[in-house]
């Protein structure tokens, strides 16, 4: 799939979405930061810039509920419903022996 916004600007509209958040919650960016383990300016940046660690994201979900929704990314199934037969080993070919 082809997106046609740059990491940056994702990155920009999650940090916009984190905030929204946080207000609907009522909290400060110190709170949030605070109940995070991060340190207040860590997360002003962040909501600044979307420019922030990817463990430090983690922990700011993981408060907001939101780690959940992170964990799906990339699944086509949830683990718990994988069958033998959704794990497919490519097929092995032999290669010919060219020899003159």
């Amino acid at each position: 799939m082809l997106s046609l916004r740059r990491p940056n600007e994702i990155a920009s509209d999650l940090a916009k979405r984190i905030r929204s958040r946080r207000l609907a919650k009522g909290w400060s960016q110190a709170e949030l930061a605070a109940r995070a383990g991060l340190k207040a300016p860590t997360y002003v940046l962040f909501e600044r810039t979307g420019r922030i660690a990817l463990i430090r994201l983690l922990k700011l979900l993981e408060v907001l509920d939101l780690v959940g929704e992170f964990d799906r990314i990339g699944r086509t199934k949830d683990l718990a419903e994988l069958t033998l037969d959704d794990v497919t080993r490519p097929e092995r070919k032999r290669g010919r022996n060219f020899r003159s």
